[in-house]
């Protein structure tokens, strides 16, 4: 005879049914390391919970997200292509509506909310990886869509006097430019090499030099010695910007460790507790980087 569940599996199965989880909610996103940085928060921290990838598409995100509590979940990381759409659906923080995107959701007192890490997650990653990085007057930054969007606004609250951003399509780096005001100026791709000797830090927000997508062509010789140079690409690890720059004895920060920053806060806010970006997760991330 099989013997059935004991009343310490019962309690343990009904333990993990209760517990707090979160999800990822994009189009696609199998793609995305959030669970195993979330569960290696939460094995570390001792906390019953989880955290989920949930596939929606475009014309399903409205039901999904306003029923997000219904379906068991306390909150959420958005990804794309949601991030502007899911404004409409939450209400977002000071940030998220200055950003124009959200990655992060929560609910409090009962309201579902809304709020952009990628701020915090770009910043705090410059602060570990190259200490004294704002003390740079002007940074040059790299495309204009959501991510440049963030970037642009975390270096304007942390005091940078400058912020030039090129766009390939000039269009859009204007709009971008008009919508942070006129500490940021639009500049045209060719502009480049007349502006890289005067950049304390360099941004690639694009997806040029990511796996699969052309390099990103760029003289680091231009660049000062003093300058920082940052990408918020992570596959591969060292991109051929990141490797130029490190070749050059320039610091460096990448898109990894942004990566790994930005999920603090959402953890936080969803779980109660603060987690460390700390070598061990980095390196476990690493590690399923490489395999893939």
């Amino acid at each position: 005879m099989t013997q059935g569940p004991t009343l310490s599996d019962v309690t343990a199965m009904t333990l993990a049914a209760k517990a707090p989880a979160a999800c990822l909610i994009g189009w696609p996103a199998a793609h995305s390391r959030s669970p195993l940085i979330h569960h290696h928060w939460l094995h570390e921290l001792g906390i019953a919970g989880g955290y989920t990838i949930e596939a929606v598409p475009p014309e399903e995100l409205a039901d999904f997200v306003t029923r997000l509590d219904r379906r068991g979940f306390i909150g959420a990381n958005v990804t794309i292509p949601h991030k502007e759409r899911v404004l409409e659906l939450a209400e977002p923080d000071a940030r998220a509506r200055a950003v124009g995107a959200a990655n992060t959701l929560w609910y409090e007192r009962g309201s579902l909310r809304a709020t952009n890490t990628d701020v915090e997650g770009f910043i705090d990653n410059l602060d570990a990886a190259a200490p004294g990085w704002d003390r740079t007057d002007e940074a040059l930054v790299l495309g204009s869509g959501g991510s440049a969007r963030a970037v642009v606004f975390g270096l304007l609250e942390r005091g940078v006097d400058r912020v030039r951003v090129i766009n390939r399509t000039a269009a859009r780096a204007q709009a971008l430019a008009d919508q942070f005001g006129s500490r940021v100026v639009a500049e045209g791709w060719d502009r480049v090499p007349a502006l890289l000797p005067q950049a304390g830090l360099f941004v690639n927000t694009t997806s040029l030099g990511m796996h699969g997508q052309p390099p990103l062509v760029l003289d680091i010789e231009l660049l000062p010695h003093w300058a920082v140079v940052a990408d918020i690409v992570y596959v591969p690890l060292e991109t051929q910007l990141l490797g130029a720059a490190r070749a050059r004895g320039l610091r460096t920060a990448d898109g990894l460790g942004m990566l790994l920053h930005q999920a603090v806060r959402g953890f936080e806010l969803w779980f109660g507790r603060r987690p460390q970006v700390t070598p061990e997760l980095r390196a476990l991330v690493e590690a399923d980087l490489t395999k893939a």
